[in-house]
């Protein structure tokens, strides 16, 4: 007789979740090649000629010899789909080419830059979620007054542009109170307020999504058995009701990272701070091929690892989720 192999539930939810990480990483492979297709025929067609960003722009007056054999160095004499594809030849073996603007490898710009906009990404992120829960918990099911004037709130820290806020945040904490300081990457002070520009506007687009959903969860028959087992409304909230009403505002979080690093480049340029936004605006502005496309890429590998991990922790926030990775 033949045997029956029988494969045990927590082995079968792994193996699932295994496949849901794996499509999801091939997924991001797409991205990045997209992204820096994209990035690089952009800045192909964009004015000017990028020999003379290498050479250090039209005010560095570079002779004509100069400027052909800097073309045939960089392979810029060459027709663009053959610079296109030993371009990602070199991207294929981990080559980012050197940085035209800073003549230093693009590895090495990205990793005395990488560590300043991480900071400040992930400060605003958990910022942004301890606004939304004591916004959403305290007021969502209360009085329509106190939903109204919530609601209000968050649909207009939602419109805020991130400049417009720093901008503020600076003529008041800064130069008004003085606070904290204007500039700088070094201390925690000087991280506060790029922080809150960040993550106010953040905070008001998840809260939305996340009062919706609290507030359908507190209509649930099992909320109605916590509260007839005596259960204080506080603990209904946080230990029965938060649990499944963050679902929508986790799964936008894979999202937030991604708005979060673009908003950066503004608000890092307004507080003068270190970072990849900052770098990328002063890359962009200099034609400087290949640290845009590196830093894109780098941002883009932090949104798509982003992306994966948040869809890992909706499983481990509801293993219900586990029946649909197959």
């Amino acid at each position: 007789m033949s045997r029956i192999k029988t494969v045990s539930p927590q082995r079968e939810r792994w193996g699932n979740v295994g496949r849901r990480a794996a499509w999801r990483v091939a997924g991001g492979v797409l991205v990045l090649w997209a992204v820096a297709t994209l990035t690089f025929f952009a800045l192909r067609l964009m004015p000017g000629d990028p020999v003379l960003a290498i050479l250090g722009g039209p005010s560095g007056n570079p002779t004509a010899e100069t400027i052909a054999e800097a073309t045939r160095e960089y392979g810029l004499d060459k027709p663009l789909a053959v610079q296109y594809a030993l371009y990602l030849g070199r991207l294929l073996q981990g080559d980012l080419g050197v940085s035209y603007s800073q003549h230093l490898p693009v590895t090495r710009v990205l990793a005395e830059q990488s560590w300043a906009t991480l900071q400040l990404t992930f400060s605003a992120l958990v910022l942004a979620w301890v606004l939304v829960l004591l916004l959403t918990v305290l007021t969502a099911g209360r009085q329509r007054w106190v939903a109204s004037v919530a609601s209000f709130a968050e649909t207009l820290s939602a419109a805020v542009p991130h400049f417009w806020l720093g901008l503020v945040l600076l003529a008041v904490f800064a130069f008004g109170l003085r606070w904290f300081p204007p500039a700088g990457s070094d201390g925690w002070r000087t991280l506060v307020l790029p922080s809150v520009a960040l993550a106010v506007p953040l905070a008001g687009f998840i809260a939305q999504v996340t009062r919706e959903s609290l507030e359908l969860t507190l209509e649930q028959p099992f909320v109605l058995t916590a509260r007839t087992r005596g259960l204080s409304e506080t603990a209904v909230r946080f230990k029965h009701a938060l649990r499944h009403a963050v679902l929508p505002g986790i799964s936008l979080s894979g999202w937030a990272i991604g708005a979060l690093i673009s908003g950066a480049v503004v608000v890092e340029v307004i507080f003068s701070r270190k970072g990849l936004g900052r770098q990328l605006y002063q890359a962009v502005q200099a034609q400087d091929l290949p640290l845009t496309i590196g830093i894109s890429l780098a941002v883009a590998a932090v949104y798509v690892l982003a992306n994966i991990l948040v869809d890992l922790l909706q499983l481990w926030v509801d293993p219900r989720q586990q029946g649909k990775t197959a």
